[in-house]
């Protein structure tokens, strides 16, 4: 039995061989699982002070400290990207729809957006930037499994899973 939440909708998945009254029990059970779940890693990613704080050791520890943002913010109005970075004003924008993420892939977004303040474009100088960070296949791969299994095309250059 398990419960995700996909396209903004929550799914759980239960035996077929549960009676209602079993079914109502595990679903209500499973959703409120989840929104534990979610609520705690909402509380471990904090908020944007905490995002900002994040942004700088990750810049310290993989890019030299050379990339500083001027922001870093969650954002709610992100539905086809991860993130989005304005190399002219510094600042990055994560999509809220991370916080379900594993914090790696939060820190790979990080890194990527932070990549972006030194090489704006996805060229290899970008992407050898963003291969410091160790976790990055990992990561682009954990979002682009999440891409295909919602069903949309990324619509992303190069097929960036971030921006």
């Amino acid at each position: 039995m398990t419960a995700y939440r996909e396209s903004g909708r929550t799914v759980v998945l239960i035996p077929a061989a549960f009676t209602p009254a079993e079914e109502r029990r595990w679903v209500a059970q499973m959703v409120a699982k989840l929104q534990t779940r979610e609520e705690r890693r909402r509380r471990s990613l904090g908020g944007d002070d905490d995002l900002m704080a994040r942004a700088r050791a990750l810049s310290l520890a993989h890019l030299d400290g050379v990339p500083e943002p001027a922001s870093v913010r969650w954002v709610d109005n992100q539905q086809r990207r991860w993130g989005s970075c304005t190399p002219a004003d510094r600042s990055i924008r994560l999509s809220s729809r991370l916080r379900a993420m594993p914090e790696y892939v939060v820190d790979y977004v990080l890194v990527h957006e932070l990549a972006h303040l030194v090489e704006p474009s996805h060229s290899t100088a970008f992407w050898a930037l963003v291969a410091r960070y160790p976790r990055a296949e990992r990561a682009r791969g954990f979002l682009e499994g999440i891409e295909q299994a919602s069903g949309e095309p990324a619509g992303r250059p190069e097929g960036d899973a971030v921006d």
